[in-house]
């Protein structure tokens, strides 16, 4: 016997808010026969200042190997200049406090770099994760309609009565 099945491209009724948009976007999307998809990435570089790609480029330099390496020998020449080749004439000896500023310094401009950077990429997990909610969304509308047309097409070939 073929159960009734709510219509296919009514979803849930729910109060305004995000995901009622979410879903009349995919809504209008399925009744014109179009697809959801888009390139969040590229559409998320476009919208990005030059203030967002330098901090981009900064928390991704700041967070590589080759900044801990290069920083690493800046720090090992700086203290082998003093200790070692210039011992009297030292700018800066042991215990290296304009070292501790210098790195005090970098650390309090690239923490909040970095935080913007982190940001931004959890902005754009978000959109992705939309974009996700919006295909699986319109997937399973497109399988219960699916499913729909099979029980129409079980009816009429079997008469009635809903099996094989």
């Amino acid at each position: 016997m073929v159960q009734s099945r709510v219509e296919a491209r009514a979803l849930p009724v729910r109060p305004r808010s995000h995901v009622a948009e979410i879903e009349d976007r995919v809504k209008k999307a399925l009744a014109a026969r179009q697809t959801i998809t888009r390139d969040i990435e590229t559409e998320y570089e476009e919208k990005q200042s030059l203030g967002d790609r330098v901090a981009d480029m900064v928390a991704e330099f700041g967070g590589s190997w080759t900044f801990i390496f290069t920083f690493g020998a800046v720090m090992a020449v700086w203290m082998m200049l003093n200790i070692l080749f210039l011992k009297d004439r030292a700018f800066d000896p042991y215990p290296f406090i304009l070292l501790n500023l210098v790195l005090s310094s970098l650390a309090a401009l690239q923490a909040p770099v970095i935080m913007m950077s982190q940001n931004r990429q959890a902005e754009k997990d978000r959109l992705q994760a939309q974009q996700d909610y919006e295909i699986n969304l319109m997937a399973e509308v497109e399988i219960r309609d699916l499913h729909d047309k099979m029980d129409k097409l079980a009816t009429l070939t079997t008469g009635g009565s809903g099996t094989l």
